[in-house]
């Protein structure tokens, strides 16, 4: 009944007053001031609005068991476990392949740097068993061509005695 009182006091207050002018020039927050101080001027009392505080005790209650409610969730449960474990062996096995992806070019990589050191190495052995190379290195050192039967052979046979030809099985070379 008070509540009412003061909302016909505001209304009255603001039938009286010029709306069109305020409105337009009025702010917001000054609005909202000027209505709460006519409603505290419409007020009787110090204060007319009372709260009771309200204490309610729920720790004697207890939840009544729903097994369909527990089968619901445990088939839930079931598929979202499923689901789960799908997902994780998808980024198991992408992981996976790019790792192994890494380890595939690395291979390369590395294969590639063998090429490289075997061309050079089949270079380098071209190179030193060069026959005039040798030749040279020889004269620079002061050796001279063998005369006969200087040379001496490991398994005791003649260098200057005939040969006979043989026929040898040509081996087969995994190439």
């Amino acid at each position: 009944m008070a509540t009412m009182a003061i909302g016909a006091g505001v209304m009255a207050g603001q039938a009286g007053s010029s709306r069109g002018a305020r409105s337009r020039t009025e702010t917001l927050a000054e609005r909202n001031h000027r209505l709460f101080e006519e409603q505290r001027k419409a007020r009787r009392g110090p204060a007319l609005e009372v709260f009771f505080a309200k204490h309610i005790d729920n720790s004697r209650i207890v939840k009544a068991n729903d097994p369909e409610r527990q089968r619901e969730m445990r088939s839930f449960t079931m598929a979202m476990s499923v689901l789960f474990l799908l997902v994780m062996v998808y980024v198991w096995q992408h992981f996976a392949a790019i790792e192994v992806g890494y380890h595939v070019e690395a291979q390369k990589v590395q294969v590639e740097q063998m090429r490289e050191q075997n061309r050079e190495l089949r270079l380098s052995e071209a190179q030193l068993t060069d026959p005039g190379r040798i030749d040279r290195i020889a004269k620079q050192l002061g050796l001279d061509e063998p005369q006969p039967g200087q040379v001496v052979r490991p398994d005791g046979s003649d260098a200057n005695a005939p040969v006979l030809a043989q026929a040898s099985t040509p081996a087969l070379n995994a190439y």
